[in-house]
């Protein structure tokens, strides 16, 4: 390798870890503390029933109306296999903006609570262990200790099938119209 390839593979690296600094909000999760950027996060709302959507994965709960938005709304615990446990007085919802292929998307996340917010540097963010290709890590961006404890830092674009939140969307949409054309008719 060239000391000229080796210069851009160098930065290149810096500027991947340079992305990986920043404020997190972290939440907790069956005991674990796992964080989004801070950046991506629209709003913290107390648990509210969601509107189910039928046809949808476990994890999908449905949807809430959010000022007028249409937002589907994930519970983590489920998305990553967790045991369900009651919502309860610190159950949250975290609203995020997520981006695919260029789209910008907003859902909630279900979480047990919310823990704290750490400004965290990209010397302070290990990459994920490659665990052998059995467990899928591509929603890990990264890890870090913090306070003596591990913190799950998710890469919140890749968490959600984007297929199923579109769905969701469409079938909520869809069923508001025959509501409000019910609603006309009578």
């Amino acid at each position: 390798m060239s000391a000229v390839q080796k210069q851009v593979e160098d930065i290149t690296q810096q500027a991947e870890l340079g992305e990986k600094g920043g404020q997190y909000l972290t939440f907790m999760l069956a005991g674990e503390e796992y964080g989004v950027e801070i950046l991506k996060v629209q709003e913290i709302k107390g648990w509210d029933t969601a509107t189910p959507i039928p046809n949808t994965p476990d994890h999908v709960l449905g949807v809430l109306n959010l000022r007028g938005a249409i937002v589907p709304i994930i519970d983590l615990r489920k998305r990553f296999g967790l045991d369900s446990i009651a919502y309860g007085p610190t159950t949250v919802v975290i609203v995020v903006k997520m981006v695919h292929e260029g789209q910008e998307r907003t859902v909630g996340l279900v979480v047990d609570a919310v823990a704290d917010v750490y400004r965290l540097e990209s010397n302070e963010i290990q990459s994920p262990p490659d665990m052998g290709g059995t467990i899928n890590t591509e929603f890990v961006r990264g890890l870090a200790t913090v306070e003596e404890k591990m913190v799950i830092l998710l890469e919140i674009d890749c968490l959600i099938d984007f297929e199923v939140i579109e769905s969701a969307s469409a079938t909520s949409s869809d069923e508001d119209d025959v509501s409000a054309e019910a609603e006309a008719e009578n």
